[in-house]
This record gives structure tokens, C-alpha cells and sequence, in this order.
């Protein structure tokens, strides 16, 4: 298997700068794209357990969209073939001591690039 080709790496790490511009500027449509429209599809939050888009799509649709500026850390991106990917972050949010970690898998799913699974912790200070 190769790992990090590097097309495939600049592939995969543009949609993670999307993503992370769609999430601090709350561009819904933009989230719901970049996750797999399945029911398949899984995202552990800080404070909920998200099974499938509409519960996702729900829960991005309800959140408040003032404080979501963060800082990234530590962005290990990993490319696993042509159609596999893991993105892990580090993050601070603006005004916050807290730190947080974010691991995200993605697939090339009917030529996107997608998030199929989601996981985002904050640690205790």
C-alpha cells in the first residue's frame, strides 16, 4: 500500500482546510458535503453521539454559529492508498484554555473526497 502519494495527499489536505473553513465560518452546506450522506456515517462529538447524516446534518443545523474560531495544532494527515484518509488535529478555540482533539477518516466516495467517520474531544485542564 502507498502511503501519502503525494497527489492524493494535497487531495485530501485541501479538503481538510475546507472543511476547517466551513466549520469556523458555519457554512452548513458546505459541512454537509464534506460528510458522507449515509446512514452509515458516525461523528462522537464533545457532548453527543451523532448515527447517520440526518443526525448530523440536525445537529449542525441547531449549533450556535458565534465562537467557533479555533486554532489548529499538531495536523497529522495520512493517506492510505488512493481513496483513504485520516486527518488528526490538535485545537484551541478562541478565548479557551481547554485543548481539544478532532480525528476524522475520510474515503473517496463517487470522486470526493468525504468524511465517513468523525471523532472530536476536549481534555481536561
Amino acid at each position: 500500500m502507498d502511503i501519502n502519494l503525494p497527489d492524493v495527499h494535497a487531495e485530501v489536505s485541501a479538503a481538510f482546510a475546507l472543511y476547517e473553513d466551513a466549520l469556523i465560518h458555519n457554512k452548513v452546506e458546505t459541512l454537509d458535503a464534506l460528510f458522507w450522506a449515509s446512514p452509515h456515517t458516525v461523528r462522537y462529538g464533545v457532548g453527543e453521539n451523532l448515527y447517520g447524516i440526518e443526525a448530523i446534518r440536525a445537529f449542525r443545523n441547531a449549533r450556535p454559529a458565534q465562537g467557533l474560531q479555533r486554532e489548529l495544532m499538531n495536523t497529522v494527515i495520512t493517506t492510505y492508498g488512493c481513496d483513504l484518509a485520516t486527518a488528526m488535529t490538535e485545537f484551541r478555540r478562541e478565548g479557551s484554555t481547554r485543548s481539544g482533539r478532532q480525528s476524522q477518516t475520510w474515503c473517496r466516495i463517487g470522486g470526493h473526497w468525504v468524511v465517513v467517520a468523525a471523532h472530536v474531544s476536549l481534555l481536561q485542564t
